[in-house]
């Protein structure tokens, strides 16, 4: 028997709403899922995370959200945002900001899973050192529960990878996000910790990383500030379906999911 957790990858705006909306009941019932974990730091009109926004993904299934560097676009609304301890900022910015980066919670079986979020440095912020910070809320997760699963909001290749190898035998999954573009090296590490560099994005595939072609274009070409808009075709669900032996924390299995709307 293994506890099965269906990570879904950056929700971008409506179009990526509409996508977990339609495909999310079908994943779950095809692959017996038992939780849901979706990053939702995009889900507001592309930037950013609203009550609204959140309160109509966790209406859809969703168990927790998880974030990253966006989290902080909808200024107004983050500390009503992240007082909802289901929606998780990454827990390697300073106690002064609001929010937690950690969280237990509880499948609709009854059994307690961890969820971690961190954000990388390498071309990011200078934040906290994402491996020190797992290492401090792994050990207070594992009072709890053995079942932990990652996502690292993180730009470089080689600093995810680095924490999947870091954090193998004593988490469930390391699961990278924030390049919006899904990776195909999905494995299980040496000591049972399931790894994909990234899950990839939920949104529009007729852009680029899910805003407009031509707003990205211009952008690049003129490097003047562009106010992007959010496709609404060729919607796709990006993510990544793991298994977990509920009474280790290893995982038994992981597969990446990709499906057209």
């Amino acid at each position: 028997m293994s506890i099965k957790i269906l990570f879904i990858g950056d929700i971008i705006g409506k179009p990526g709403r509409q996508a977990l909306s339609r495909e999310l009941h079908r994943l779950v019932d095809r692959h017996a899922v038992d939780l849901i974990i979706a990053n939702g730091e995009n889900a507001a009109g592309g930037f950013g995370l609203t009550t609204e926004t959140a309160k109509e993904l966790f209406d859809t299934g969703v168990h927790c959200l998880t974030s990253g560097n966006h989290i902080w676009d909808k200024r107004e609304q983050v500390p009503l945002v992240l007082a909802d301890r289901r929606i998780l900022r990454p827990a390697n910015y300073g106690t002064e900001v609001p929010g937690t980066g950690s969280v237990v919670v509880t499948t609709p079986g009854g059994v307690k899973v961890g969820v971690l979020n961190l954000e990388g440095r390498v071309y990011m912020k200078n934040l906290e050192c994402p491996f020190r910070v797992a290492d401090r809320e792994i050990e207070l997760l594992r009072k709890e529960t053995p079942l932990i699963f990652v996502d690292f909001h993180a730009e470089a290749t080689s600093e995810k990878s680095a924490l999947g190898w870091y954090l193998d035998g004593r988490v469930s999954a390391v699961v990278g996000t924030h390049t919006h573009v899904q990776t195909a090296d999905e494995r299980i590490l040496p000591q049972g910790t399931a790894y994909l560099t990234d899950a990839g994005m939920t949104g529009s595939f007729d852009s680029v990383i899910g805003i407009g072609k031509e707003e990205a274009i211009r952008k690049f070409l003129t490097q003047l500030p562009v106010k992007f808009e959010i496709p609404k075709k060729d919607i796709r669900l990006n993510g990544v379906l793991v298994g977990v032996d509920p009474e280790n924390g290893k995982a038994l299995s992981i597969e990446r999911i990709t499906m057209g709307c």
